[in-house]
């Protein structure tokens, strides 16, 4: 499968997740940062290619799924003999907040990210949540700067590799975080004024992603902050929200890179269509809701968003002096 130049280039996990919600769980099923990414973008009509290790236990089965999908896969390194990298969580009732109960790195441990020769001259680059330290490795390795490059990253990582991280974020155009880790990160409360501390940074935009309340996209500096909202859609069940966020990263990156611009007008559209697709991802366990979206069912969702959040102003009639 070839690499075209609106395909988006992914750096990212490919794992399994074991997963406990109040509804229901399932164990050792498909997920990683990597993997949600490109299952989105494809949602899209978007190619990608994924880089990222995984053991000689991972189904080949899933992989072809992938590869028909548009994901291009030379950028996978299967360890012979290694274990995938595998996460185990339970949520609590209110499905924000969730307790890590096992984490095994196994072949993620020694993971060195390479890229493809073809690949580097990617226009559109997703850095999925991994170590700062490798995310800079991959900008090391392309040949020219991507018309944008988009960052994931946590507080894991403010906690233990601050300057690393910050020395990435000073080079790429987009991050996303969640309200949570935009405090961390700025040392400010109000996320206003984290927006100012965090853009002065270096990225062009940020996104704050807020969970079941939406997400904030802001832009500029100092006084000529601006900035955009867009809510999360009320779903009657949420089963599982692994994974919502990279849902949301791979529709953001994916639309930009299939209209082929990267201004704040493309940035809202691309903020509510992967707000659309994340939605799906919501209502199922890991992959399960995503990789079957139709077409017709994500341009429902998004004139859903259209029309929660579209209004008129009524004309006020004028007060008369008395």
């Amino acid at each position: 499968m070839s690499f075209g130049s609106s395909s988006v280039l992914v750096v990212g996990t490919v794992a399994f997740d074991s997963i406990q919600t109040p509804f229901g769980s399932r164990e050792r099923i498909v997920g990683g940062a990597g993997t949600y990414i490109g299952w989105s973008a494809s949602r899209l009509g978007v190619n990608s290619g994924l880089v990222s290790v995984v053991g000689e236990d991972f189904p080949s089965e899933e992989l072809a799924a992938m590869r028909a999908a548009g994901m291009n896969l030379e950028g996978i390194e299967i360890k012979q003999g290694g274990r995938s990298f595998f996460w185990s969580g339970s949520y609590h009732m209110d499905m924000n907040g969730r307790d890590t109960l096992e984490t095994e790195l196994n072949v993620l441990a020694d993971f060195n990210p390479v890229i493809p020769n073809e690949w580097r001259k990617a226009k559109w680059l997703m850095l999925g949540n991994i170590d700062p330290s490798l995310q800079s490795s991959v900008l090391d390795q392309l040949e020219e700067r991507p018309e944008l490059v988009v960052l994931d990253t946590m507080n894991f990582w403010m906690d233990i590799a601050m300057e690393p991280l910050k020395s990435v974020i000073a080079r790429v155009d987009v991050l996303t975080i969640n309200d949570e880790e935009a405090r961390q990160l700025s040392g400010e409360r109000s996320l206003v004024k984290a927006a100012r501390c965090i853009l002065g940074m270096g990225p062009r935009y940020l996104i704050i992603k807020k969970g079941e309340h939406g997400a904030l996209l802001f832009h500029g500096e100092g006084e000529g902050l601006g900035y955009f909202f867009c809510p999360a859609l009320p779903l009657e069940d949420v089963v599982d929200p692994t994974g919502a966020g990279d849902t949301f990263a791979g529709g953001f990156i994916g639309h930009l890179a299939s209209l082929g611009r990267t201004d704040f007008e493309a940035m809202k559209e691309a903020v509510v269509k992967g707000s659309a697709l994340a939605s799906f991802t919501c209502e199922a366990f890991g992959t399960e809701g995503i990789r079957n979206v139709a077409n017709d069912a994500l341009q429902e969702r998004v004139r859903a968003f259209h029309a929660m959040t579209a209004w008129k102003e009524s004309k006020v009639p004028a007060v008369q002096a008395v």
